[in-house]
């Protein structure tokens, strides 16, 4: 699902496995390249490329926010990368912090288990039922309850991306025929 903020800012929600708090680290998948959330949209490969370079080049960071409130921050991404797959994400909930400790008290039990995206629009074509976003300009990502892309998931340590390409493509099957049936 896509949702507008008063600020213009997109949002995209993606299934974050609970297991991937290891004391109060995350590392996952925000987005997953060509796969359609459930709002129809597909991020393309390089979609990410240009908002992470010009973050790097301003010495700023893709925050980490709780359920995309800017005023709750939960912790910092030590690493944002796109690969294969999608964009790769590792980092840190402050469990110092009352909401920092919150997440990660509820992410280790279950009860918040996806992540989402937070960005503009920048570049997009018409694709199917939703749109092939091309070009964005990444804000966040946040811990949230409501995941968007159910397959993509995380792990405790960094995601082997083989492995997650061959869980994504399995999932992708299924809910192909599932849809089918």
């Amino acid at each position: 699902m896509t949702i507008q903020t008063a600020l213009g800012l997109e949002t995209k929600f993606i299934a974050l496995d609970r297991k991937t708090a290891t004391g109060a680290q995350i590392a996952g998948y925000a987005s997953l390249f060509g796969v359609a959330d459930q709002n129809g949209d597909v991020v393309a490969p390089g979609a990410f490329a240009t908002s992470l370079q010009r973050l790097a080049a301003e010495g700023r960071s893709v925050k980490l926010l709780w359920q995309h409130d800017p005023a709750q921050p939960i912790g910092v991404w030590d690493r944002v990368v796109e690969d294969r797959l999608g964009l790769a994400v590792e980092g840190r909930l402050l469990t110092e912090t009352t909401r920092g400790g919150d997440a990660a008290v509820l992410l280790a039990a279950g009860a918040v288990d996806g992540l989402s995206i937070g960005y503009r629009t920048i570049r997009a074509e018409k694709a199917g039922s939703g749109r092939r976003l091309i070009e964005i300009d990444l804000w966040e990502v946040s811990l949230v309850t409501f995941p968007m892309l159910p397959s993509a998931r995380a792990s405790a340590k960094a995601p082997d991306p083989e492995t997650e390409l061959a869980r994504v493509l399995s999932d992708a099957l299924r809910g192909a025929r599932e849809a089918l049936a």
